[in-house]
């Protein structure tokens, strides 16, 4: 915990304070904020935030100027009379104000209701969950108010692998050490059956309910207050027109009097649109009840759905209203990722690197770390030898291989299941981030429009609606081109999506798209080419033109002595262990 003025820091969990209130902050800018902080009243050069961030990548400095606008406003800091952030022109940036170490509880995301203290909780196996301390204790608070009669909705929402259900299920198990142990039930939303049978996670937890030991209860309640629900006098049945999602409410409210609810409807961003209604009835009645909501989804999960717009306004609603609670779920921190790795290879000391290389590549993700992990086994990166040099002793994990020459490509699992991602985009939607990926971590939207042989004002469209919709994608800010125009630029939050659009692509497509933003470049930069001869170059060698690659380093060699060299742009090409090239 980080504290400046009225600010904290809050390094554990990832988060800015102001006071009791939370503030919104994206990663990057968070990591950039953080470095500052860490690093108070010294010069911090574009190039040491570069490298501490994104090692071993290259990336345009604007990119930089973006995030750091993203903190001023965050902060309400003036760049004319800074008070907390610096800028040294074509130098770097310094943190201006005195940073401490307070020693005060640490600031809960909600004031409403306020967690209880740790001792006072249900002790938890240390193996069930990592980094998810805090949210479960606002859980537990929120399920405590609502075995008081006040209902509760919950959203926990975050990206693919993230962690939702993990929580979830950690829940469950901390539910079970209350002294009134609620009724469990659990509904999943499916891709495609929205369309296909409306209700389905309603009528899946109903099913439960009924085959539950409340079962008797909760059929006898349903038969006097909700009877279009149990059309078969035991069990809910298939859906049926006349069904009023009001009496299903208060059937509920009745069972939750004598036994109370915990309800679990999973990935809610598949559910049909009658689903979400009948959520926002529950929300917004008033009676007691006994009765908390858990919702996962994911705010930005890129497939087309009926409902998508539906479930936005009706959280945005209930959120406003103060009918329902938030617990948005951010990427591991590397204290938290040492503990998962440690975890999964049941060993409290870690080969050296093995959690800085894993959280680099995984961005704090836990799927995705276990699939980084897991790969480096098959590889035999990671090999279990005996401990203390006895056979008989336990094995433990040890690498074979230094860090930085281990096996960079994206595991087999993990790029089928980023590829399946992708499968639920258009094909003209998957090509915007295919020629995305051509370029580096960020990518302006005048390249994907050159890859395609798109008009620019299509590609800047798509590449903004795109922005809007994936988790893994975002608008960055933009840059001015040698002819005056303004083009934006985007940046993937997750490398590995990156490399797995580069891979897809057929190698004669991606070469044909490589030599279209090579010219690009030239024709942007008549009259000063030695200026991108670095970039222009490196895109003529991916595609196989060594020619008109060595060209344009020839170009190169014209650029003043005085002007200072820079990495270029590493394309994530099939390889067995990666490299950087110096210009």
């Amino acid at each position: 915990m980080k504290q400046f003025e009225s600010f904290l820091l809050d390094t554990a969990n990832q988060s800015l304070w102001l006071g009791a209130s939370s503030i919104d902050i994206a990663p990057k800018p968070y990591a950039i904020l953080r470095y500052l902080v860490e690093h108070p009243g010294r010069l911090i050069t574009h190039d040491e935030l570069l490298d501490a961030l994104w090692p071993n990548t290259f990336v345009q400095p604007q990119i930089l100027r973006t995030y750091i606008l993203d903190l001023r406003k965050a902060l309400g800091d003036d760049p004319a009379t800074p008070r907390f952030i610096q800028t040294i022109p074509k130098r770097g940036y310094r943190f201006l104000a005195p940073v401490s170490e307070p020693q005060k509880p640490e600031p809960q995301s909600t004031p409403h209701p306020t967690p209880p203290a740790p001792h006072l909780l249900p002790t938890l196996p240390p193996a069930t969950i990592v980094g998810r301390q805090r949210e479960l204790a606002q859980l537990h608070a929120f399920a405590s108010q609502a075995i008081q009669g006040h209902r509760q909705l919950v959203f926990i929402t975050g990206e693919v692998g993230i962690g939702k259900t993990t929580l979830v299920d950690a829940f469950m198990q901390l539910a079970q050490a209350f002294p009134t142990q609620p009724a469990v039930l659990r509904g999943q939303c499916i891709a495609g059956f929205a369309a296909a049978q409306p209700w389905y996670p309603v009528l899946e937890l109903l099913r439960q309910l009924c085959a539950s030991p409340h079962g008797e209860l909760a059929c006898r309640v349903l038969r006097s207050l909700a009877p279009s629900w149990l059309t078969t006098g035991s069990a809910p049945d298939a859906p049926s027109p006349e069904r009023i999602p009001g009496d299903l409410c208060a059937a509920l409210e009745e069972i939750s009097v004598a036994q109370p609810l915990v309800l679990v409807l999973e990935d809610l961003h598949w559910a049909d649109p009658a689903t979400i209604h009948f959520l926002s009835a529950l929300a917004h009645r008033r009676n007691p009840a006994r009765l908390i909501i858990l919702v996962t989804f994911r705010p930005q999960h890129g497939a087309h759905n009926s409902a998508e717009p539906s479930l936005k306004s009706t959280r945005h609603d209930l959120l406003m209203r103060r009918l329902a609670q938030d617990i948005p779920l951010q990427p591991l921190d590397k204290s938290a990722m040492q503990q998962l790795l440690a975890l999964e290879l049941h060993q409290a000391e870690l080969p050296p690197g093995l959690t800085s290389f894993v959280h680099r590549r995984s961005e704090g993700n836990p799927l995705f770390a276990i699939a980084i992990l897991e790969h480096l086994i098959a590889q035999h990166f990671l090999i279990q030898s005996p401990a203390q040099g006895t056979s008989l002793a336990p094995t433990l994990w040890t690498q074979s291989a230094p860090l930085p020459e281990m096996d960079a490509e994206v595991p087999a699992g993990l790029a089928e299941m980023i590829d399946l991602e992708l499968e639920r985009l258009t094909p003209d939607e998957q090509a915007i981030l295919e020629a995305g990926s051509l370029t580096q971590v960020a990518f302006p939207a005048w390249s994907v429009a050159a890859a395609l042989a798109l008009p620019q004002e299509l590609a800047e469209d798509a590449c903004d609606a795109l922005s809007r919709r994936l988790y893994f994608l975002e608008r960055a800010g933009q840059d001015e081109l040698p002819d005056g125009s303004c083009s934006p630029f985007y940046v993937f939050a997750h490398g590995l999506f990156r490399e797995v659009l580069y891979q897809r692509q057929a190698p004669a497509r991606r070469a044909q798209r490589h030599i279209r933003i090579a010219e690009k470049l030239t024709s942007l930069f008549h009259g000063r080419e030695s200026s991108v001869a670095h970039d222009v170059a490196m895109h003529f060698q991916a595609a196989g033109n060594h020619a008109r690659a060595n060209e344009a380093l020839q170009s190169a060699l014209l650029i003043s002595s005085t002007q200072t060299t820079m990495d270029t742009p590493e394309f994530p090409q099939k390889r067995t262990r990666k490299t950087s090239t110096k210009a």
